[in-house]
Order: C-alpha cells, then sequence, then structure tokens
C-alpha cells in the first residue's frame, strides 16, 4: 500500500511538471523520453525497495536507485556539457557546476543507504547473538 501512494505521488508531481516543460520539449530534442525513461525506472526501484522493506535487499535497492540517479545524470547531461541548435543558432550551455552539485548531493544519499544497510545487518547481528546467548543461558 505505501508503495502504491508513493509511486502515485511521485507519478503525479512528473505529470504536474510536464505542463510546464511542454516548450522545453520542442528546443531539446529527446528531452521527454529521457524523463519519462528517468521516472519509470526510478518509480520501479523506489516499489521494489518499499516491497522488500524490513530485509537487506531493501536497502540494496536503495544503494541501486542512489547510484542510478547519479549515473543517469551524466548520462542525460552529457557530462555537464549541452549543445542545441535553435532558430538557426547553437547554443551550448555548460552545466558542469550543476552536473558537480548533483553528483555530491547523489553521493551523500548513497552513503546514507550504505550506512542504513550497515545499520540494518549490525541490528540483525546484535538480535542473533542476543537471542543465542539467551538460548544457552536459558539451557543451562
Amino acid at each position: 500500500m505505501k508503495a502504491a501512494v508513493k509511486s502515485i505521488i511521485v507519478y503525479a508531481i512528473y505529470f504536474s511538471l510536464t505542463t510546464f516543460l511542454a516548450p522545453a520539449y520542442q528546443i531539446i530534442p529527446g528531452l521527454e523520453q529521457t524523463i519519462e525513461t528517468f521516472v519509470i525506472l526510478y518509480i520501479s526501484l523506489m516499489i521494489m525497495a518499499e516491497l522488500t522493506a524490513g530485509t537487506i535487499v531493501q536497502h540494496l535497492f536503495n544503494v541501486g536507485r542512489t547510484l542510478f540517479i547519479i549515473l543517469y545524470m551524466i548520462f542525460a547531461l552529457s557530462g555537464g556539457t549541452f549543445s542545441t541548435t535553435f532558430e538557426g543558432v547553437e547554443l551550448t550551455i555548460d552545466l558542469s557546476l550543476f552536473l558537480m552539485a548533483a553528483i555530491l548531493l547523489g553521493l551523500l544519499g548513497l552513503a546514507k543507504s550504505i550506512l542504513q544497510a550497515v545499520d540494518f545487518m549490525h541490528e540483525k547481528t546484535e538480535t542473533i547473538s542476543f537471542e543465542s546467548s539467551a538460548d544457552s543461558l536459558a539451557s543451562h
């Protein structure tokens, strides 16, 4: 249920933003397809992480989602430089500063996901060792 609600919210945000981005689709070829592909894969990874909640697999999907965002930003922004022709004028935009900031934020999210996975495994280990020691004390 939680996965469905989250995916509906993300899709609603995407759907509302497409009306604002419609003029940009005319100027930048392939933008609409790039954004749609990103939204579909992001929602898929989000649903898989929610369906595996409470397991280590959830954290693996979160790490995968964060890596996907970082790599997709690099791919979509062509390494930070974007060029297009508009009404006979070639426009070149340097987005390397924006890309660097996005990558750094993505790395921060990646570190958070990895630390959550380590914490999850640490809690599972404490629970297992506590139960083992409790069982051995009860048998004596």
